[in-house]
């Protein structure tokens, strides 16, 4: 990371500056033995009274003393995906929210407070896509009190790590005492090499309709209620896959999701029984389901994982999904 103009650091960044990517360098420890440089990159949310906060792609705030500032400059977006369909922030966040509809929808300028009787944070968070119409102190006060009357936790769903992104508002979510709960990656990629996936889809069952088997296979909700169904079912075309076991009660070994919109292919609710991992099932539904995207004019895919799911995330790795950014849900943290 060069920062120097004939050898020299420099700070070639201002309070100015507050919303743009910067790359700073800060001196931790007192100068001298001991001390040592640390690098940041990320989005400048704010610079008062002599601290500078910088929010990185995967949502952590990184706080600076203006007094340990070495070096800084304001760097250009992360370069372009090399891979995969191009894509905008503000698509996905669309896409990716229709598949999972809410309930209960009402508007706060451009926000949309979604509720769908507590199932999935994301069909029970504010859709933040835009100016709430009031200062964010009240529009986040609102928002409390709407979940309130609904039984809900107020969550906030914001993105990092791409164009167009909210690390501003991360920042200010923090600042009003909201806490950052779950962090999960959006992955895009290429739907055609899924469809091409040399599985053996045999045995999978693909249907426009769920039922007590496939729920009990699904590890969200233990006992469905009617908001689990009319979300799961929820979304422009939905796909259930199954695969059959050997469970007496008819319980599939494994299970999955897909809804189709436009040329988009959204992948969920994947999930293979314990017994029954390492043989190859969660790839096959996947394929399954991406033949029948495919079959309907979709041609890309996209996918949630939480960051801390490794075996997930290698799955996908190996499908070809990147990360295209990141999104956290914030929870009011009475202060």
């Amino acid at each position: 990371m060069e920062f120097t103009i004939g050898g020299r650091l420099e700070v070639r960044i201002t309070p100015a500056d507050v919303g743009k990517r910067v790359s700073v360098r800060c001196l931790v420890g007192a100068s001298g033995e001991g001390s040592k440089f640390t690098d940041t990159v990320g989005v400048l949310t704010s610079w008062d009274d002599g601290m500078l906060s910088v929010t990185t792609k995967r949502g952590d705030r990184v706080r600076v003393a203006e007094s340990a500032l070495v070096a800084g400059k304001v760097v250009p977006p992360a370069p372009a995906r090399r891979r995969g369909p191009a894509a905008s922030f503000q698509e996905l966040a669309l896409v990716t929210a229709r598949a999972w509809p809410p309930v209960e929808s009402e508007l706060l300028g451009d926000w949309q407070l979604r509720a769908a009787g507590g199932f999935t944070r994301r069909a029970n968070s504010v859709l933040p896509l835009g100016d709430p119409g009031l200062p964010l102190g009240e529009a986040l006060q609102r928002v409390r009190r709407w979940y309130g009357e609904r039984g809900l936790p107020a969550l906030v769903q914001a993105s990092t790590g791409a164009e167009g992104t909210q690390e501003r508002l991360c920042a200010g979510l923090e600042e009003h005492g909201w806490r950052r709960e779950v962090t999960a990656e959006v992955r895009i990629a290429a739907l055609a090499p899924i469809g091409d996936l040399d599985a053996d889809i045999s045995a999978v069952r693909t249907a426009r309709g769920t039922d007590a088997s496939w729920l009990a296979r699904y590890q969200r909700s233990a006992t469905p209620g009617p908001e689990v169904l009319k979300v799961l079912a929820g979304g422009p075309s939905v796909w259930f896959a199954s695969v059959p076991g050997d469970d007496p009660a008819g319980v599939p070994a494994a299970i999955g999701r897909c809804v189709v919109d436009g040329r988009w292919a959204g992948f969920m609710a994947v999930e293979v029984s314990p017994e029954y991992r390492r043989r190859g099932l969660a790839t096959a539904v996947m394929t399954a389901l991406a033949r029948t995207a495919l079959d309907e004019g979709a041609s890309a895919a996209w996918l949630q994982v939480e960051a801390d799911n490794e075996g997930a995330r290698a799955l996908y790795d190996g499908m070809g999904f990147a990360t295209h950014h990141h999104y956290h849900h914030f929870r009011y943290a009475q202060r």
